[in-house]
């Protein structure tokens, strides 16, 4: 079963057929040659679906297309230009910057990356980045949408494996921060080679300080929005579902009523955007618990818990294997299904060699966030090629470039566990 399985999964998406679909087909024909009751088709995918923590999805897509629309975003990168305006690079470092922000609201690598890539793009090419190294950029700032809470990545991981919303959103605070910080080195060192985007020089720090502080009143409703998520579920007056009710209100009533952004008669269009992306994810959620549910049902992930036991009893040498293993798959699946994928299969071999989930979720989200910018499979890189009209082809130099800085991360946060559990162990 489990081979017709793969064969059929992977000949679907060699064959350019949806993630979803694929997901499904190779299921349903693992489940009718094994004589399985199809009825368990339909059972697994609603039980998939079931979870109450799932409503935080749409809600925080919602929120996000709600700030993209109603001059969240644009007033956000506003605030970090001023800020960071005097650093060498400080165009690609306020993408960088304003990203991370956004990230902290949107809960979406895709709509992170669409917002703030369609304006700081062709900001980074009045500055004298080439094209491609802007779009590539933007890609890469984008993964931090994937990785800095209140991800949807990670309340699916956290959904998958049984760990604590709260303490994995905490784990990948430092984790995401890292990430921001590699990206400016990689900028700097482009700039750097390029000799273009020189500091601006600043005529006085008075100045400065009073373009700060007008900056900062105009967008402060905006980042208070990070607050409000943070603070309501660190203090236990809120669960991440309700936050996310919250975070869409919010953005409502800022883009529509404050910012004046969002006309009452197009809100129908960012609500249909909003549901076209949540019916995407869900049936690939929902396709993914049957074929998690047939790997299950045949014991792989404790025959490949035990096969890794076998190649290596060193934990230094399994966590070696676990990145690359995760660095390859995360260039073929997309994040939501890879997790509910990979979740099952993983986890407990990683549990066997004394690997705190915790620790594992990140290492785990830190390289799918990386095969979000890596071919053939780079969801960002494609959603800044229809941006900024590259071709694909001319962002594969650059993302690489980045992608390994990116792994140098993903090395450091493997191997210095405390980087993921230091916080989360402050609340226990």
């Amino acid at each position: 079963m489990v081979t017709i399985l793969f064969i059929a999964f992977f000949l679907l998406l060699f064959l350019s057929v949806p993630v979803a679909v694929a997901l499904g087909g190779s299921s349903f024909l693992a489940l009718l040659l094994e004589s399985y009751s199809l009825t368990t088709i339909p059972q697994k995918v609603f039980e998939g679906l079931s979870g109450f923590t799932l409503l935080a999805i749409p809600f925080f897509i919602l929120a996000g297309n709600l700030m993209s629309s109603g001059g969240i975003a644009k007033r956000i990168i506003n605030f970090a230009s001023v800020l960071v305006k005097w650093v060498t690079g400080g165009v690609g470092v306020t993408t960088i910057l304003t990203t991370t922000i956004f990230s902290t609201i949107s809960g979406s690598s895709s709509a992170t990356t669409a917002a703030i890539g369609s304006i700081m793009i062709p900001n980074m090419e009045k500055r004298g980045y080439a094209r491609n190294f802007a779009a590539a950029l933007s890609a890469a700032a984008g993964e931090m949408g994937a990785i800095i809470p209140p991800s949807i990545v990670i309340i699916m991981y956290a959904m998958a494996s049984g760990t604590s919303i709260g303490d994995m959103f905490l784990a990948t605070i430092i984790p995401g921060i890292l990430v921001g910080v590699f990206l400016i080195i990689g900028n700097y060192l482009y700039v750097r080679s390029a000799g273009i985007d020189r500091r601006e020089e600043i005529k006085s720090r008075k100045n400065w300080f009073k373009d700060i502080l007008i900056a900062f009143k105009e967008s402060i409703l905006a980042l208070l929005l990070p607050v409000l998520i943070f603070g309501g579920i660190y203090l236990g007056l809120f669960s991440p579902t309700e936050v996310a009710v919250l975070a869409v209100i919010y953005s409502f009533i800022l883009g529509v009523f404050v910012y004046k952004e969002i006309k009452l008669r197009d809100v129908h269009k960012v609500f249909i955007k909003s549901a076209m992306s949540t019916a995407i994810i869900m049936v690939i959620v929902g396709f993914a618990s049957i074929f998690a549910y047939v790997l299950t049902i045949n014991q792989i992930p404790h025959q490949i818990a035990q096969f890794l036991l076998n190649v290596t009893e060193n934990p230094i040498i399994f966590l070696l294997l676990l990145n690359l293993l995760l660095l390859f798959l995360g260039m073929f699946l997309e994040a939501f299904s890879a997790i509910i994928i990979l979740t099952p299969i993983l986890l407990p071999a990683a549990l066997s060699f004394g690997i705190d989930p915790i620790h594992f979720g990140v290492i785990l989200i830190l390289n799918l966030a990386c095969g979000m910018i890596t071919p053939p499979v780079g969801v960002n890189l494609f959603i800044v090629s229809e941006i900024a009209k590259v071709p694909f082809a001319k962002l594969i130099r650059p993302a690489l470039f980045l992608v390994t800085l990116l792994l140098i991360n993903v090395l450091l946060i493997t191997y210095i566990p405390d980087l993921s559990t230091w916080l989360p162990s402050l609340t226990r």
